[in-house]
């Protein structure tokens, strides 16, 4: 047998592996996982029986269009039909987007820390990543990001609120900004969280985009509609980017379980609310316990909480576990935490506050 091997391409060494949220050990002391930022309620009235009758066609291919979904969406937000395009997941269409503008000599901005997809499906392209730091009160810097762009630029994402620290970029400075990036560059505005935004300055994306061509937005249902497994998430953009979208995008990717099960989830919105007001709720209350024992929290508008620990965030993950809870840590720099069921968050907030009498 030889032992030579298939050329891969140089671009792929290096590459860093996605870490998922760590799941809850199967018979262990672990109770609740609050590591992959999911909804902890059940799906949405009618969803899972759309889901069921979908099931009965695993048979047939779904609709490559996804033309009921891209309807639906379309009508819900106002824009044309054209320019709505769909993915697995955001993280899918955000890879998209890339393959759309950037390869080989040219650079992907974003800010760091942000999305930890962002890194991987750059280099993937054989694109080149910026990352911009945050400010030390762990805000995207957009001054600094605009400060960086080069004729080389060809797509920027600005993760609001920002994965994992659940901070946001308000109207007036995220305006600015936009006005100084050139008319050539895509601006992706990643609104996985935008559900939970409670603060009536941070813009909604889809409103920025409709008298800027440059201007994309990412949504998901990932996260507040419940269906994190079902891998299905949207840009809105402009009929020259939609279009890219729909020529890079798998072929039959999103399945017309997820299709059926989106559309079902857009039409209970009323109950979708009324969930995500609880998560908001629980939010408050862990925020503000974690600042009441002491803990430095930036303020959050999505459905996590970041606590900057560097050295110490390994044993803190660490003693989140062993008190029934699994977090997500980011050796050395701090760790994310999902806003679960009220169980859930005090198992944590227990921890938290034994935790920081030992420091």
């Amino acid at each position: 047998m030889s032992e030579k091997s298939p050329k891969l391409r140089a671009e792929l060494d290096g590459i860093p592996t996605y870490k998922p949220g760590k799941p809850a050990a199967a018979g262990g002391p672990v109770a609740y996982k609050l590591s992959s930022n999911e909804n902890p309620y059940p799906p949405l009235p009618g969803v899972l029986e759309s889901a069921v009758a979908a099931a009965g066609s695993f048979n047939r291919y779904p609709d490559m269009a996804c033309t009921g979904l891209v309807t639906e969406l379309a009508e819900r937000f106002g824009v044309p039909v054209e320019h709505v395009a769909t993915g697995t997941g955001s993280v899918g269409v955000a890879q998209s987007l890339i393959q759309s503008t950037a390869g080989p000599g040219d650079e992907v901005m974003y800010a760091w820390r942000s999305f930890e997809a962002y890194p991987i499906i750059t280099q993937i392209s054989g694109a080149t990543s910026v990352q911009v730091p945050l400010t030390p009160g762990d805000v995207h810097d957009l001054d600094a990001m605009a400060d960086a762009i080069t004729e080389r630029t060809r797509l920027i994402f600005v993760c609001n609120p920002n994965n994992p620290t659940g901070t946001v970029v308000r109207r007036a400075a995220l305006e600015r900004f936009l006005d100084r990036v050139p008319a050539d560059c895509l601006v992706v505005l990643d609104e996985a969280y935008r559900e939970f935004i409670r603060d009536a300055d941070v813009p909604d994306g889809i409103e920025l985009y409709r008298d800027r061509p440059n201007v994309a937005v990412l949504r998901t249902f990932s996260k507040a509609y419940g269906l994190a497994g079902l891998r299905v998430g949207f840009a809105v953009a402009h009929e020259p980017v939609a279009a890219a979208l729909r020529k890079t995008a798998v072929p039959f990717g999103v399945s017309q379980l997820a299709q059926d099960a989106a559309v079902a989830s857009l039409r209970a919105e009323d109950e979708l609310l009324g969930r995500v007001g609880s998560l908001v709720g629980e939010r408050k209350r862990v925020y503000e316990t974690l600042v009441g024992q002491g803990w430095t929290v930036p303020e959050t508008q999505a459905n996590f909480v970041w606590m900057r620990l560097g050295e110490a965030t390994a044993r803190f993950a660490a003693a989140c576990e062993q008190a029934g809870v699994v977090v997500r840590p980011f050796a050395g720099e701090g760790l994310r935490v999902t806003i679960g069921e009220p169980e859930a968050n005090d198992l944590f907030l227990h921890a938290a506050e034994a935790f920081r009498k030992e420091l």
